[in-house]
C-alpha cells in the first residue's frame, strides 16, 4: 500500500492525496463520494470547511518550506 501524502500549498490548502478517510470529532466518515484527492483549508475562511473553497485567495499567506522538527518529547 502506498503512503498517503499531504502537500501544505503556499498560500493555500493542505491537499491530501491516496488512500484516506477524513471522520469528524465523533467518527463519523465524511462522505468522500471515492475520492482519492482533496484540499483541506488552513485559512479558516472556507464556507466548506474542512474542505478548501479557494476563499484563502488573496486572505493567507504562508510559504511551506520543509524543515525537522524537534526530537519527540519521551
Amino acid at each position: 500500500m502506498e503512503k498517503t501524502k499531504l502537500t501544505i500549498n503556499n498560500n493555500g490548502s493542505v491537499k491530501i492525496e491516496g488512500d484516506f478517510e477524513i471522520v469528524d470529532t465523533q467518527g463519523n466518515a465524511y462522505g468522500l463520494q471515492d475520492r482519492t484527492v482533496v484540499s483541506i483549508c488552513r485559512c479558516g475562511l472556507s464556507k466548506n470547511k474542512p474542505f478548501c473553497d479557494g476563499s484563502h485567495k488573496g486572505h493567507f499567506e504562508h510559504n511551506a518550506i520543509a524543515f525537522d522538527l524537534p526530537p519527540k518529547k519521551v
